[in-house]
């Protein structure tokens, strides 16, 4: 008989949106679309939710061989202003959209690597947006750090325009494992980034730590995560390394499938380091994040307002994000919209006075059903179908394929609702596979989703 690791193993999305990528409808999109979109949840959102916005600042001195994120390997620091620029221009391109003034409830700065960039042309960016925009009272302003080039300027000037929260890409303390992914980076590092965020004021202190990584053992993850005990971050994401190698463009080399555990082992990395975490303290929040009782994403998901979006689990429940820069997404809730990749591409396109999209999809109000349910299913374990709003005609097809996961003990269905147990939590990407009407009538032609477990 084989384990639940090995029955449902498969290859599934992370559900950042619904429809996935790989199912956006680009026939039907249009940038009039779009922009009609932005529009509509702009008008009904800004005053009461605000907004959120998702810079990506795509360079990297180095590359990671674990990442599958959109960057460009350079040692070229004279490209910073000329993007910077670029970005800014696309944020004055949707702000001719808005019918008044913007407040951001949410920015996030994500790669690449921000910390690239100078805390001077980093200070500058965030003043430029701010320039035509409002900060919400209750905003938060965060960026992903880098330990080996995070300075304490960075941070100090990055405070000083409203960032009150950062995250550290830790991954693994093991030399062998650091090696494999090209990310030498020793514990005094983090120490050291860490403790000069916090003496500057940072409310909210974030550590990405991998399981499943090449060549990374048992031992490895508890090591990593005794350590980063020693710290004490408010939040932990403790994720599934994600193996796509064939997507174009990506760094995952120097290594195959026979160095990566398989997985059961892998599986036993994650319960063994959950179990580690929540004995010192920490509180599972959704699908791979823990933080601490004081950390505002514990606070949002007691609230149920814990929302997922394409910059992953946030307290601000905004149904606008908009995404600048090159390969950014954008979500209107009504639509998604994605720019296009290539640096020189997207600021030629901006300089033309174009915001730069390169693919689409405006969802139907089946999608946004589904989508729902899907948000549910992923910050809150349960999800019902009781209300007229929600109320799907496929269900009965959709809780036959979730038949035998119930028999697993995996989900517990009721006449008008789903709830995902406890020993089902590790497969929460499984279940709302069920909801995915377009991945059931026809999965990708090509190889495009990370395992599920």
């Amino acid at each position: 008989m084989c384990s639940l690791v090995q029955k449902y193993n498969v290859p599934g999305p992370r559900y950042t949106s619904y429809p996935t990528v790989p199912f956006w409808d680009i026939n039907t999109f249009s940038g009039k679309k779009w922009e009609a979109s932005v529009k509509k949840s702009f008008h009904a959102s800004n005053s009461v939710s605000g907004i959120s916005l998702y810079i990506h600042l795509p360079f990297c001195e180095n590359m990671c061989t674990f990442c599958g994120c959109h960057k460009r390997i350079t040692k070229r620091h004279d490209l910073e202003m000329p993007y910077i620029k670029a970005v800014l221009k696309e944020w004055q391109l949707y702000s001719e959209l808005f019918d008044e003034k913007p407040i951001i409830k949410e920015l996030h700065l994500g790669g690449g690597t921000p910390t690239f960039f100078t805390p001077e042309n980093l200070k500058y960016l965030i003043d430029g947006i701010l320039r035509i925009a409002e900060r919400s009272n209750d905003a938060e302003f965060s960026f992903e750090g880098h330990p080996n080039n995070t300075t304490k300027e960075h941070l100090q000037a990055l405070y000083d325009v409203g960032f009150r929260r950062v995250s550290y890409g830790v991954q693994d303390y093991n030399e062998t494992v650091q090696k494999a992914i090209n990310r030498i980076q020793p514990f005094e590092n983090v120490k050291n980034v860490t403790e000069w965020a916090r003496e500057i004021g940072y409310t909210s202190i974030s550590h990405d730590i991998i399981f499943g990584l090449p060549h990374q053992k048992l031992e490895h993850v508890i090591n990593t995560i005794e350590k980063t005990k020693e710290l004490k971050p408010d939040r932990i994401a403790f994720y599934s390394y994600a193996h796509v190698p064939w997507l174009a463009g990506n760094g995952q080399r120097g290594y195959n499938d026979a160095d990566l555990p398989a997985g059961d082992e892998k599986r036993t990395q994650y319960e063994v380091g959950k179990e580690l975490l929540l004995d010192y303290g920490y509180h599972e929040i959704g699908m791979d994040h823990f933080a601490l009782e004081s950390d505002g994403l514990f606070k949002a998901m007691e609230n149920g307002n814990l929302h997922r979006n394409f910059m992953g689990y946030t307290s601000s429940n905004t149904n606008l994000m908009i995404g600048l820069g090159a390969s950014s997404i954008s979500d209107s809730w009504y639509g998604f919209a994605q720019n296009v990749k290539n640096v020189e591409e997207y600021q030629n396109l901006v300089e033309n006075d174009i915001i730069p999209l390169y693919r689409g999809h405006i969802l139907t109000e089946e999608d946004q059903i589904i989508r729902r349910h899907i948000l549910n299913l992923m910050c809150q374990f349960k999800t019902s179908w009781s209300k007229f709003k929600l109320h799907l005609p496929q269900i009965d097809s959709i809780l036959n394929r979730l038949q035998e996961m119930e028999e697993d003990g995996l989900v517990t269905i009721t006449e008008s609702s789903l709830q995902i147990t406890e020993k089902g939590r590790p497969y929460v990407r499984n279940v709302c596979m069920a909801f995915d009407l377009p991945l059931q009538k026809k999965a990708p032609d090509t190889k495009i989703f990370s395992m599920t477990v």
